[in-house]
């Protein structure tokens, strides 16, 4: 049997390796485009930021060893032009010689992965100076343009986290940076809660953040960006990291089905919709795990899992790809943040409306032992079933052991409800007694149990609005979020003795805060017979 794998990066040479090993007779082929395999893509900021100092290191197989070790043939600087699924064959083009030869297949695996978009900016094509990153060889490029022309300035188009990630490592090397983004939103998909935290972390550490901004065009081969506004930005160099696009083009054009937006849909084997290819990484859509739905799947190492799982579908094994999740981290100069599942910016965009969020900052440690700092995190649920739905955080310490612990629980179906009831390793350097997982459950099941009642901004009538009392329950100095005025300000710590102040005839909102604070206060003015009704943001 003779497969053929498309993209050497993460998924193809995960799925050739662990067929070789099981199947001694299958003949293996790995055709990529570029100039290696089995790149750690996700280390090349720190490559570029001089943290990670030997380029050999980003490579974790070379085609030599491959051929040694697992008898696979792998062809670099080989680009498939076309496949003909009617007659099983590939036209392929080696750029290093200039042939152009065809492979038959039995068995195509596509694991051609995404690209960075170009935004349609004018000007932008003809920009020497401005780059991408998605390769090796791109990322040889920035190098040697960094090494060579020493820029004092970079700007970054875009605020994803890629362009963050990069920000640490041109700030590394002396380089002053600038983000521009055409939105208010950093890091998406993360919501607020963390992103407020971020940008301030950005300021700190010498970012320029330009929000709500526009390019117009790009001019002076990439050295002039104006803006809409009709203002004027001079730069050294210039960053897109605007997003990236699957690489599903030649796979289209060959009859696959793929999505609007270029993904392939497969199903629970990895199957596309003509026979005998199958599909893998950054370039399908699969189905959520958390709501069955169909999802892209956008991380190296699930694309690693899937290339090993599709190897053993293929040697005959009866197995089945349960769904993505989606999970990550991402080093932010000194802070990490990381996610799983859906964030509310994500189920929003959705119209998913019946959920609820606990937003808690308990420290990563026990707060008696040196060096103990927050853990801002984010749990997001099912109303009134307690499904968990997904979870966010930032913080300097402990942030991805967190959110890996929630992914485990969500592989597991458990719901908030058993949050309370996980056994976490405690010792004072490391968690406290009830550590962060277990917090954000009790404060979720409270919230389902408790008969705690809370309600969107948007959701409060006009006529409610004009009469109502909002309590902020905020603490001198700090201060007032979401965009209701209150009308009574009581610092929580001086709830209990000033409940008089409070009607009792009628509901008390208590105004949008972040963390545990206004369910505390919803169950002292419970206590004592008040309705209270927590607006969220």
């Amino acid at each position: 049997m003779k497969y053929v794998v498309i993209g050497g990066i993460a998924g193809g040479p995960s799925f050739a390796t662990r067929l070789s090993r099981i199947d001694k007779d299958a003949e293996i082929i790995i055709l990529e485009k570029d100039i290696a395999i089995s790149v750690a893509s996700c280390a090349i900021p720190y490559y570029l930021g001089n943290i990670i100092d030997d380029r050999n290191t980003l490579i974790e197989r070379t085609p030599e060893v491959l051929k040694a070790k697992n008898n696979i043939d792998v062809r670099l600087n080989n680009e498939v032009t076309a496949i003909d699924s009617n007659n099983q064959q590939l036209s392929v083009t080696d750029h290093s010689s200039g042939e152009e030869y065809t492979e038959r297949y039995d068995k195509l695996i596509l694991a051609t992965g995404a690209s960075p978009t170009f935004p349609p900016i004018p000007g932008i094509e003809d920009a020497d100076d401005a780059f991408v990153l998605r390769s090796l060889s791109q990322a040889d490029q920035i190098k040697s343009f960094i090494d060579e022309k020493s820029p004092k300035q970079v700007t970054i188009v875009g605020a994803g986290t890629i362009g963050i990630e990069l920000a640490e490592s041109f700030i590394t090397r002396g380089i002053d940076v600038s983000i521009v983004e055409q939105s208010d939103q950093i890091a998406a998909p993360y919501d607020s809660e963390i992103t407020d935290i971020l940008k301030d972390h950005l300021k700190d550490k010498g970012v320029k953040l330009y929000l709500n901004q526009t390019v117009a065009s790009i001019e002076d081969n990439g050295h002039t960006i104006n803006y809409a506004d009709g203002t004027v930005h001079q730069t050294d160099m210039v960053f897109l990291g605007t997003g990236v696009k699957p690489n599903s083009e030649i796979a289209a054009a060959t009859g696959v089905k793929t999505t609007a937006d270029g993904h392939i849909p497969v199903n629970n084997q990895f199957e596309t919709n003509v026979n005998n290819i199958y599909a893998i990484g950054d370039v399908i859509e699969t189905t959520s795990l958390i709501d069955g739905q169909p999802i892209p799947s956008l991380l190296s190492s699930a694309a690693n899992r899937q290339g090993h799982l599709l190897a053993d579908i293929l040697n005959g094994e009866p197995l089945e790809y349960n769904g993505f999740i989606g999970t990550g981290a991402s080093k932010l100069f000194d802070l990490t943040a990381s996610f799983v599942g859906y964030t509310e910016l994500m189920l929003k965009a959705k119209g998913v409306s019946n959920y609820k969020t606990v937003f808690i900052t308990p420290f990563d440690h026990a707060y008696f032992y040196p060096g103990a700092d927050r853990v801002n995190f984010k749990l997001l649920y099912e109303d009134k079933t307690g499904k968990i739905l997904g979870g966010e955080a930032i913080g300097t310490q402990g942030v991805d052991k967190r959110i890996s612990q929630l992914s485990v629980a969500i592989t597991g179906n458990l719901s908030v409800f058993d949050l309370p009831a996980l056994e976490i390793p405690y010792s004072p350097p490391y968690s406290s007694t009830r550590d962060v997982l277990n917090i954000a459950g009790y404060v979720a099941m409270h919230s389902l149990t408790d008969g705690v009642e809370t309600i969107k901004e948007s959701d409060i009538p006009d006529d409610i609005k004009s009469n109502a009392v909002f309590l902020d329950i905020k603490e001198a100095g700090k201060p007032t979020m979401g965009n209701i005025q209150p009308t009574l300000n009581i610092p929580l710590n001086e709830l209990r003795d000033r409940i008089n102040e409070l009607p009792r005839e009628q509901p008390v909102y208590i105004t949008f805060r972040k963390g545990i604070g206004p369910y505390n206060a919803s169950r002292i003015l419970a206590s004592e017979g008040i309705k209270a009704v927590i607006i969220e943001e």
